[in-house]
């Protein structure tokens, strides 16, 4: 309970104005609900009339990222081992982190030293921010220290502190793991019928699961087995021919010559070979999504299948407007034709489907998929009616 105030607690970032709840909202799986995320300089609407600029990706959902090896859609984050809960080959990080926190229990605690140093995130770019992510986390527990009603909480939970030691920053990030823990929700009707339970998925959610399984080969890269855990994602990366979109207003200047491509697994590695590669997205409660893709370039589950199926197809009649997206992100689109010449080779031959099995295949995906207790309304209730620093919580629409 401690990290779920935390999250939805603005005095994390430094620029007072954003918490972890401002890109990963509860309704929404705690999911993005842009295209692209708005971090700092938002508007404290949490919803599709959020405003601010923009960052670079989609923030990705939480819900059952305990079992992720890999996390962001760079994988910039990974456990080595292939296994989040073992940090013995190491947790990696970008510099300045490199291993240093692999002596943490598990690569959420790890992952949750990054968020409040991200300038565009919770930082800001405020000439006062310290220049150094140790800097930023010092301050950050410098208010947590000041905090009577923090100070109160953490006693609860670290006996150092109740007998008069400081907050640190690694009891704020076990904190916040632990809270991340317990949003496991991965009891599907894919995963009851495979229990046994004959009745538990539709016939359209069955047929669906054919095609995904068998002709449609999505399983090849939205593995089940081995070090996927069960997450529907190799957790490699791939390029899938994803419309290059950026906004007219961000806090991140893009890559490329005219700044508006991402570059993806390039940026962590600073191999051009791996250009425009990301992280093969987990599928568990993707209904929970507004958009799809690492940029959002969709707002319907169905226009996002339809073009993977034949991105070498689709690519060229790619139109922002028509996919959803904001007025902000319909500009002029980044090269794709660079995009497609590195199309993974999995998904360079398309998948044909009959109205009929296309229809199954997201009825597969958008239901059979869903954990039933993974829903807006339940889910909202893990939204704090206030936090220790007293500050507004965001409105979450």
């Amino acid at each position: 309970d401690l990290g779920r105030l935390a999250f939805h607690d603005s005095l994390l970032g430094l620029n007072n104005d954003n918490s972890c709840s401002g890109c990963h909202a509860a309704p929404l799986g705690f999911g993005d609900s842009q295209s692209i995320a708005i971090g700092v300089e938002n508007n404290n609407v949490v919803g599709p009339d959020r405003t601010g600029p923009r960052n670079q990706r989609r923030a990705p959902i939480v819900l059952n990222n305990v079992f992720f090896p890999a996390l962001m859609w760079n994988s910039r984050f990974a456990a080595l081992s292939g296994d989040p809960f073992d940090n013995s080959a190491g947790f990696q990080f970008p510099l300045p982190e490199g291993f240093s926190l692999s002596g943490l229990p598990h690569l959420l605690t790890a992952q949750a030293f990054i968020p409040t140093t991200e300038k565009p995130e919770m930082t800001g770019f405020h000439p006062s921010v310290p220049g150094t992510n140790d800097g930023i986390r010092a301050a950050v527990v410098e208010r947590l220290n000041a905090n009577a009603e923090y100070r109160k909480l953490f006693s609860k939970n670290f006996p150092e502190v109740k007998s008069g030691a400081p907050i640190t920053y690694e009891m704020l990030a076990r904190a916040i793991a632990e809270f991340e823990f317990t949003l496991v929700f991965a009891d599907a009707p894919i995963d009851k019928f495979a229990r046994g339970q004959k009745n538990a998925m539709t016939e359209d959610e069955k047929r669906g699961a054919l095609i995904f399984f068998g002709s449609g080969n999505c399983v090849s890269c939205h593995a089940v087995s081995g070090q996927s855990n069960e997450m529907f994602s190799d957790f490699q990366m791939h390029v899938a021919g994803i419309p290059q979109i950026s906004p007219s207003v961000g806090n991140v200047v893009f890559d490329g010559p005219g700044a508006n491509e991402d570059f993806g697994l390039e940026q962590v590695t600073g191999n051009s070979n791996d250009r425009y590669a990301f992280r093969t997205s987990p599928l568990r409660n993707l209904a929970l999504q507004p958009t799809f893709f690492h940029n959002g370039c969709f707002t319907r589950l169905e226009d996002a299948v339809r073009y993977h199926l034949n991105a070498i197809g689709s690519a060229p009649s790619y139109d922002p407007v028509a996919a959803g997206v904001d007025a902000d992100l319909q500009g002029p689109q980044g090269p794709i034709a660079p995009v497609l010449a590195r199309l993974d080779v999995a998904l360079a031959t398309p998948v044909t489907l009959s109205t009929d099995e296309f229809r199954q295949l997201i009825a597969f995906l958008h239901t059979g998929l869903l954990d039933p207790k993974a829903n807006a309304h339940d889910l909202r209730k893990l939204i704090p009616a206030q936090v220790p620093s007293g500050r507004p919580i965001h409105v979450f629409q």
